[in-house]
């Protein structure tokens, strides 16, 4: 591989449909990359296995969410000519590759990782009740980054910690057995609101297990109803008072999704979001009415994309096919990457005729 090519990858775990966090956090941006034709090669897969690292009792969840996630890719706009969407779970490469990078890594490293720490604490894990595969995650992340040689990789600003270890076990790798593998580059959301959406509620991080979400699938109603029941300002309890922006989630929101266009179209009071802000802060402007623009702005996003998934959804082999062509051709590649890991890790003993000779030689050299 030329070091100069550039490779994308990117994936989501299948344990519910798609957010608006996603969106915004990764999936708009992939979009667009892939439309302005930056990148060689383009991955995009649906992180099945690393769902059953806490999902292992509920598999047909799992199951049944691989094709909730495949819509939503296809709905949003990615296109399978530009991009390989594959499963992750149907390239046994992966695998491998995670056994030989678990030689590389100390249980110490991994208690270290921020993120892992994190995300045992959300689930309720503790102590030796923590499965070996969750545990390892990192290292599972580390071989999906690895294998198809990925030069970039966008996430939000709470995965740079697992970035970082991935940098760490390529560069180990390359270090004993030799220039082979490729350390990734992460790539941040431009928009800093983007980087952790909070959730509806006002929470951390928008989250399926929260149940503070906005899916990209959702219905007008259902959408309204969410935006309409979103934490705002607990301070602000009269129009006429002055309002808050800090921990606002609607003008959170709004920083996320709001364009200059978007003030012409529904709320031409305004030419932009600072304009509103100001107001908002010195008072004499009601929740009601952020509310009620929000709503219109991220209702005309999601239109588009609620559209697409009905149509899709009357396909779904055609769906299925789409995930199965993108499989072998991941795993087309895989295996070419898997075949220089064995080389150079010298594993590689049925393609060796040097060391078939050499060792026939030396045997007979003993008689």
């Amino acid at each position: 591989m030329n070091r100069n090519e550039r490779i994308f990858l990117t994936g989501d775990r299948p344990t519910g449909r798609l957010h608006i966090g996603h969106y915004v956090g990764s999936l708009r941006r992939r979009i667009e990359l892939q439309n302005e034709g930056e990148y060689k090669k383009m991955y995009v897969f649906i992180a099945d296995a690393q769902a059953l690292t806490d999902n292992i009792d509920n598999p047909e969840k799992v199951r049944q969410n691989v094709v909730e996630v495949a819509l939503d890719y296809l709905s949003c706009g990615l296109d399978p000519g530009k991009v390989t969407i594959f499963i992750q779970s149907q390239i046994p490469e992966l695998t491998e590759l995670s056994f030989y990078f678990m030689d590389l890594v100390s249980v110490s490293r991994l208690q270290r990782n921020p993120t892992v720490k994190t995300e045992i604490q959300m689930r309720g894990f503790a102590g030796e009740s923590i499965p070996v595969g969750f545990f390892t995650y990192p290292i599972s992340q580390a071989a999906d980054i690895a294998l198809f040689k990925s030069t970039t990789v966008p996430v939000g600003e709470d995965q740079e910690p697992m970035l970082e270890q991935c940098r760490e076990i390529v560069r180990r790798f390359n270090h004993i057995y030799g220039d082979t593998l490729v350390e990734p580059n992460i790539m941040l959301p431009d928009n800093k609101a983007c980087m952790r959406l909070p959730g509806t509620d006002g929470k951390a991080k928008m989250s399926k297990s929260l149940g503070n979400c906005i899916y990209l699938s959702d219905t007008e109603k259902e959408l309204k109803k969410k935006v309409n029941s979103m934490f705002t300002d607990p301070q602000h309890l009269t129009i006429d008072s002055p309002g808050h922006l800090e921990g606002n989630t609607v003008f959170t929101y709004l920083d996320a999704f709001s364009v200059d266009d978007d003030f012409a179209n529904f709320l031409p009071e305004y030419k932009n979001l600072d304009e509103l802000k100001e107001h908002y802060c010195r008072g004499g402007l009601g929740d009601g009415t952020c509310k009620k623009l929000l709503f219109n702005i991220l209702n005309d996003r999601l239109k588009p994309i609620r559209e697409r998934r009905l149509e899709l959804e009357k396909d779904i082999p055609a769906v299925y096919e789409i995930l199965r062509k993108g499989c072998e051709d991941a795993r087309n590649t895989a295996a070419e990457t898997m075949d220089q890991v064995r080389k150079a890790m010298k594993i590689n003993y049925f393609d060796d005729a040097e060391l078939i000779a050499e060792q026939a030689k030396r045997f007979a050299s003993q008689k």
